[in-house]
This record gives C-alpha cells, structure tokens and sequence, in this order.
C-alpha cells in the first residue's frame, strides 16, 4: 500500500469497528471492519478480508480482499482478490480480477480519451 500519510502510516478501521458516516481524506485507508457510508480519498483504498463497506467509494486505487455493496468509482485501477464479492456500480480505469472474486455489478471502464476530455474541459480562473 502507497503511504499518502505523513507518518507512513495508512488511516485503518479495525475489524470490530463499525463505522455510520462520510469519511473525506487525502491519505490511504485499509478497512477491516465495517464502513456504512462514503470514502472519498486521492489515496488508496484497500478492503480486508473482514472487511466490508456499504456506500460509495471513490478513490485512485482500490484492493478488495473483502465485500463491498453500493458505488465505487476508481480512477486507476480496482483489484479483486480471489475472496472479494462486489455488488452494485463499478467505474474504474482498469480492472484486475483474480480467479474465485465474485462481481456482480454494472461495470463501466473509463478511456485514456475520457480522462483526458474530462481534464481538458476544466475551467481556469485567473
């Protein structure tokens, strides 16, 4: 895991944690507990084994070992471990999925040319 923290250290929920609510970062996040809300980070987002997170994601990158259920739109790339399930909407850059990870969900892959356009249309102020 890429440490965006300053100490090197990612931010983590632990297994007997549940957390209700929106979680806004620039830092990395590994959740091994429970997540019923948003993330929303620059970072990398990496789901546990325990791990579960019902809501919406939105992320650089993201490892699911885990379940997730609800929306997640991943600018690089989303990796599904061989225990990961996944439901819901996926939009991602590229996808990696290791044999045994259960993806049922409407999956929608951006282009180079999309992510370039949607740079491009950006307004500049002065």
């Amino acid at each position: 895991m890429k440490n965006n923290e300053t100490n090197g250290q990612p931010n983590r929920i632990e297994k007997s944690t549940v957390i209700k609510g929106d979680i806004t970062s620039e830092a990395d996040f590994r959740i091994d507990g429970t997540l019923e809300g948003t993330i929303v980070t620059s970072g990398k987002v990496v789901i546990g084994k325990d791990g579960l997170i019902k809501g919406a994601v939105s992320c650089t990158y993201a490892d699911v070992e885990g379940k997730f259920t609800g929306k997640i739109d991943v600018k690089e790339s989303l990796t599904l471990k061989s225990t990961s399930i996944v439901e819901g909407d996926v939009v991602i850059g590229k996808l990696i999925v290791e044999s045994g990870a259960t993806l049922n969900a409407n999956c929608s892959m951006k282009s180079a040319a999309d992510v370039k356009s949607i740079a491009g249309k950006r307004e500049k102020t002065a």
